[in-house]
């Protein structure tokens, strides 16, 4: 069984360009459920979920909501999203065959921008090579798409809430130390850029590498190095 988990916080447009996604896609054999870790939205967002049959539970801060999700999904294979993604046809077909056929722990897939610029499939082209290139030593992953199994997923205690950023890469790395994390090959995410809209492509390209390297020789960020809008709009300032 494979249970799709989704954080959000005030995403009724997004959620159902998701959800309906979702629903499209190709039948296959497996149950799926739908949880819906929801942060207290006072928009459409949860009747959105419930108009699509979501189980509603409540969220928080990503690691927060993405755990509550885990812990009471009924699924052998976890897949976290972020609300504003959109899934191809036959994505869970091919990315499920392919992450238990692999025999994986954890694992991601490529990234395709909702635009048809050139920088934006540009940046993310260069993150998809970088990301590639580095799985084997050092397993990355951002938060809008990770499979994992439950059963490691509960075994390592699931997402760090104490981490203000990198909580996903962190989490990723931990569960690459329990197995293998891999990036699939056989079908790719609709990634939305609106990130890159409100910071700034510059600005957020160089916050990613900032944070990358902070990770790398000093350590996890318990403490904001820079200021940062978490999904839904919470703010992590720099003091």
């Amino acid at each position: 069984m494979l249970s799709i988990i989704i954080i959000s916080k005030q995403e009724e447009q997004t959620l159902p360009l998701l959800l309906d996604s979702i629903k499209k896609q190709e039948p296959f054999a497996e149950k799926i459920e739908i949880i819906l870790s929801d942060a207290q939205s006072t928009d459409k967002t949860r009747e959105i979920g419930q108009s699509f049959d979501c189980k509603i539970i409540e969220g928080g801060l990503p690691s927060v909501g993405r755990n509550n999700g885990g812990k009471i999904a009924q699924g052998d294979i976890l897949l976290f999203l972020d609300a504003d993604v959109v899934l191809p046809l036959n994505f869970l077909k091919k990315t499920v065959s392919e992450f238990r056929k692999r025999k994986l722990v954890c694992a991601t897939v490529k990234y395709i921008p909702q635009s048809s610029k050139i920088i934006d499939k540009l940046l993310l082209g260069l993150y998809n090579i970088f990301a590639k290139i580095i799985q084997y030593s050092d397993p990355h992953a951002a938060g809008v798409c990770i499979f994992c199994q439950k059963d490691i997923f509960i075994k390592t205690g699931g997402f760090d809430e104490k981490l203000l950023l990198g909580e996903d890469y962190e989490f990723c790395r931990r569960l690459g130390k329990s197995g293998k994390f891999r990036i699939l090959n056989s079908s790719y995410l609709l990634y939305n850029i609106r990130r890159f809209e409100s910071d700034g492509r510059l600005r957020f390209v160089l916050k990613c590498f900032k944070g990358f390297f902070y990770r790398l020789f000093i350590g996890e960020q318990y403490s904001p190095q820079f200021d940062y809008t978490l999904h839904g709009g919470v703010k992590i300032i720099k003091h």
